[in-house]
């Protein structure tokens, strides 16, 4: 089979590579090792956290507003929504990472935040268990998109605009020559001028050389000690991410008609450096859940510590945090390292893998997620 470009991985970012270059008439192919929208990789759990005062770096701010315009187009379309801006908190002492991450952010990219003093967030949302001094960043902007819609739309846009897919399809090898790539498959291959390789954690697997290492980070859902309770619905306990003195912290959001209260745990034990294909697929109450219960027990007393559900998941990391975007050769685009801060942006990210591709002028400076910076 011939193409322009194959995508190989459908995830948040190849899904999102896929429809942004069948929008502009390119013939592409994409393939997915699994079912489109599957759980067993990164782009899975229902919901993830959406901001506009990006902590971790000032000019994701950029990406996260394309990412929401062409979500909201994508949504006009279809009757659906993918992102529900409900706002969001950062939160913890004023030297900790969130705060400074989003005055940064607000300041470089003139993201619209407002600052709250201790007294003020504790008045807005006594839900939580404040530690003296504490303070938070409000992003009205922000809120929580919806993962698993959000792939498949994307690649059902795609496939009407044009694209070609072949889902349950695993790519065994990449073949790039000076005439062209071609993809290899247990049931086809394809041969294009060029690959865009979005393969999450299997990333490092099909290119070599990637400073990429899958993180296992267990996705995990609460409900109120009180079962009648308000107060931890999501109009009431939106998105937050807060950061403990210890450096440990807490991200989530709250419930609503078809999810739970969603809460994680940054800085615990993680499993990391395995391969993909090793994942442990177990939740462990006590490798995976005391520490987290101890922390949601401490800062959350409304919240009944013990979850009532839970499902592994993969996060992929890169040495500084950021993803790698862009030319790898002349033949090979990548999109990857999501870092575990990847899912919000990925139509923006979409979007400039296609304006790579096609070899047009990105919409927003792309030099500090250069996927060769490392070499």
């Amino acid at each position: 089979m011939r193409a322009d470009v194959v995508v190989v991985g459908l995830g948040a970012f190849g899904s999102a590579a896929l429809w942004r270059l069948a929008a502009r008439g390119v013939d592409v192919v994409g393939v997915e090792r699994h079912g489109i929208g599957h759980s067993f990789g990164s782009s899975h759990g229902t919901t993830r956290l959406f901001r506009m005062a990006c902590m971790e770096h000032p000019g994701l701010t950029e990406i996260a507003r394309k990412s929401l315009a062409l979500w909201t187009e994508l949504g006009e379309a279809t009757g659906e929504t993918y992102v529900r801006q409900t706002g969001s908190l950062n939160v913890g002492g004023p030297g900790s990472r969130p705060i400074k991450g989003a005055r940064l952010a607000a300041a470089k990219a003139g993201a619209r935040t407002t600052d709250l003093t201790h007294e003020q967030l504790h008045e807005r949302f006594p839900q939580y268990n404040l530690e003296l001094g504490e303070v938070a960043v409000w992003d009205p902007g922000a809120g929580i998109c919806y993962a698993e819609p959000t792939v498949r739309a994307q690649v059902a846009e795609a496939q009407r605009l044009g694209a070609t897919v072949y889902p349950h399809t695993m790519a065994t090898a990449i073949d790039v020559t000076a005439d062209g790539v071609t993809v290899r498959t247990p049931t086809i291959e394809i041969t294009a001028d060029q690959v865009v390789v979005c393969g999450g954690a299997w990333l490092r697997n099909l290119v070599r050389g990637l400073p990429l290492s899958p993180r296992r980070t267990p996705l995990f859902w609460f409900q109120p000690q009180d079962p009648d309770s308000e107060a931890f619905r999501l109009d009431n306990f939106p998105a937050f991410i807060w950061e403990f003195a210890d450096g440990r912290g807490l991200w989530g959001h709250g419930s609503d008609d078809g999810f739970e209260v969603k809460i994680g745990l940054d800085g615990g034990r993680h499993e990391s450096g395995f391969d993909a294909d090793d994942l442990d697929r177990y939740i462990h109450p006590l490798d995976d859940i005391a520490e987290l219960a101890a922390a949601v027990s401490r800062a959350f007393p409304g919240l009944d510590p013990a979850p009532v559900k839970a499902i592994p998941c993969m996060v992929t990391d890169s040495p500084d945090g950021q993803f790698l975007l862009g030319r790898y050769d002349d033949r090979v685009v990548i999109a990857g390292g999501d870092s575990g801060h990847g899912f919000k942006h990925c139509a923006g990210i979409g979007e400039l893998v296609a304006q790579t591709t096609t070899k047009e002028t990105p919409y927003t400076d792309v030099s500090f997620i250069d996927p060769t910076r490392f070499s």
